[in-house]
C-alpha cells in the first residue's frame, strides 16, 4: 500500500486537481513539501494549474521544496501513492470506472459531495450505493478506500495569506492503516487533525453535513468549519 513509508514521503495525486477543491488542498500540501501531481481530464489544463499551484506555494513554503506537476487522471492515478479524488459528483462514477486498474492496491480518499442547488438552496443529492465514497468502494475493489476533506472551505484552503486553518477533519473507513494515513495526511494541513468518524457506512452522514455548511455560509458569509471537541 504505502510499504511502510512515512506520510511526508508519499507521492499525492489528485484527481479533478484543477477545480477549487483540488486546487486548494494541493497549495497547501505543496507549501508542507509533500510531492502532489495534479490529475484532470485534460492533461495540458493539469500542466497549465500545476505551475500556478507550484508557484503559490512557493511564496510561503520557505525553505521547503515544492514539487508540484500535471499530467491526465489516469497517468496521476498510476503515478501516485495515494490518490484524493475532488472531481464534480456528475462525473465521479465515470472517471472511477476507467481508473480500477492504475488505482489497485492504493488508498483513495474520496472528497466528493453529491450536492444539489434548488430555489430553496443547497440539498444532498441520493447515491444509490449509499454514498459518494461507498460509490467509489464498489468501482474500485482492490483499493483501500477512504472518505475525508469534505468540510474544508475551497476559498480558505487557496487563501495562503492565512497560513493556519481552523478545523478538523472527519475520517471515515474500514482498513484502520489506510485510515491512519490519511489521518496523518490531514495533519499537514496547519491548523487541522485528521480525526476517525466510523467506517465508510457512515460516509453518508459526513458528505451531507458539508451541505449543512453550505447554508452556514451563505447565510452567515462565512467559511464555516468542523471542528471537534474532547479528543
Amino acid at each position: 500500500m504505502t510499504d511502510g513509508r512515512a506520510v511526508e514521503e508519499l507521492v499525492v495525486g489528485v484527481l479533478g486537481g484543477t477545480g477549487p477543491q483540488g486546487r486548494g488542498l494541493a497549495v497547501r500540501l505543496a507549501a508542507q513539501g509533500q510531492r502532489v501531481l495534479l490529475g484532470s481530464r485534460d492533461a495540458e489544463r493539469a500542466g497549465e494549474v500545476a505551475a500556478e499551484v507550484a508557484t503559490r506555494a512557493a511564496t510561503v513554503a520557505g525553505d521547503v521544496e515544492v514539487s508540484v506537476t500535471g499530467g491526465s487522471n489516469v497517468d496521476v492515478a498510476g503515478a501516485a501513492d495515494l490518490v484524493i479524488v475532488a472531481v464534480p459528483f456528475a462525473g465521479h462514477a465515470a472517471t472511477l470506472a476507467e481508473l480500477a486498474t492504475p488505482l489497485a492496491g492504493k488508498i483513495v480518499v474520496d472528497c466528493v459531495v453529491p450536492m444539489g442547488f434548488d430555489e430553496l438552496g443547497a440539498f444532498v443529492l441520493d447515491v444509490e450505493e449509499g454514498s459518494v465514497a461507498q460509490q467509489a468502494a464498489a468501482l474500485l475493489p482492490d483499493s483501500h478506500v477512504v472518505g475525508a476533506f469534505h468540510h474544508l472551505s475551497a476559498k480558505l484552503l487557496e487563501d495562503l495569506s492565512q497560513p493556519t486553518l481552523d478545523g478538523d477533519v472527519m475520517v471515515v473507513g474500514d482498513d484502520r492503516a489506510s485510515m491512519d494515513v490519511v489521518q496523518a495526511l490531514a495533519g499537514r494541513l496547519p491548523g487541522m487533525r485528521g480525526i476517525y468518524a466510523g467506517r465508510l457506512r457512515n460516509a453518508r452522514q459526513v458528505e451531507a453535513l458539508t451541505i449543512n455548511l453550505v447554508s452556514v455560509n451563505r447565510r452567515y458569509k462565512v467559511h464555516a468549519g468542523v471542528r471537534i471537541t474532547d479528543v
